[in-house]
């Protein structure tokens, strides 16, 4: 069924025509990325945040294999398909693209942003890519986090209750 996010989720090969496009139209383009495995509200804060910093927001997102690479061969608890989906219908996102690295460096690369967004959780000399878009006159931007949630914290409320 098409819809009208599918025009937000971008095969890695489109993204970087997508970011020259965008960047001739004078457009500040925002990049991010995580795994986003169960959409919760610090989730929400975040790329709302991130997509304050400019005016189009680019979300590297995950793929499954990624995810496992990082959290273990139980995550993720959503598949590609549909947290890109869930993730393309927030009014901040402008576009999502699945990268199958562990890191979004490459994909970084390609986008060349003018910002790029991390939570504050990551010290700045150690956020991925930070260097590359300084040396290009951009800057990063560390987004403070909302306390006390998060993915693995819902999913350890989860087990206790129901497990």
């Amino acid at each position: 069924m098409e819809n009208k996010l599918t025009n937000k989720i971008v095969l890695r090969s489109e993204i970087k025509a997508i970011a020259e496009a965008e960047r001739d139209r004078n457009k500040t383009i925002v990049f991010t990325n995580g795994c986003f495995d169960i959409l919760h509200a610090g989730h929400v804060n975040y790329l709302e945040a991130a997509a304050a910093q400019g005016d189009i927001l680019i979300l590297g997102l995950n793929s499954d294999n990624s995810v496992r690479k990082i959290k273990g061969d139980k995550r993720p608890i959503i598949n590609e398909r549909q947290r890109a989906q869930v993730i393309a219908a927030l009014a901040c996102v402008d576009y999502v693209v699945l990268f199958d690295e562990p890191d979004p460096e490459d994909l970084i690369r390609m986008v060349v942003p003018h910002v790029l967004a991390k939570g504050a959780d990551w010290s700045e000399d150690k956020i991925i890519g930070g260097d590359f878009v300084k040396a290009n006159n951009g800057r990063v931007v560390r987004i403070t986090l909302e306390p006390e949630i998060s993915t693995t914290l819902i999913i350890e409320r989860i087990l206790k209750t129901f497990g």
